[in-house]
């Protein structure tokens, strides 16, 4: 007699390594940045301490990221921005920051990851070259 299949049959099969949700993906890519990118988070730092030095008690990473962007980047020979960074990593940059700052644990203000629920799509990231 067939037994019937479980929905997670086959699961212990799966890389060790496998992606399990959308969260995994993200933060493998946003890990895979930053370390090609040191450069990314001493900017993230010091714009943030500059934001807390003025006074604010709460900011944007959103905001940080574009005066990143505004600081930084480069027209190349054809008119095109020579810096690239998704806004998908802003959060794990926000939460960095707090983590490895305690003193300034809220300055950023987080939601909740609705990426930690939806499982992994399996597609590479999305790069400039992409982009039409």
């Amino acid at each position: 007699m067939d037994q019937q299949k479980s929905l997670f049959d086959g699961i212990e099969d799966m890389p060790e390594n496998a992606d399990k949700s959308r969260y995994d993906e993200m933060l493998k890519q946003f890990e895979r940045y930053n370390e090609a990118h040191p450069e990314v988070w001493s900017y993230f730092v010091m714009f943030t301490n500059q934001l807390v030095a003025r006074g604010f008690r709460n900011y944007s990473s959103q905001g940080v990221f574009a005066r990143i962007r505004w600081e930084t980047d480069r027209v190349d020979d054809d008119g095109n921005s020579t810096f690239k960074i998704s806004n998908n990593y802003s959060a794990f940059y926000a939460r960095r920051f707090m983590s490895e700052y305690p003193e300034y644990e809220g300055f950023f203000r987080t939601r909740t990851q609705p990426s930690k629920a939806e499982p992994a799509t399996g597609l590479p990231e999305l790069g400039p070259q992409d982009v039409t």
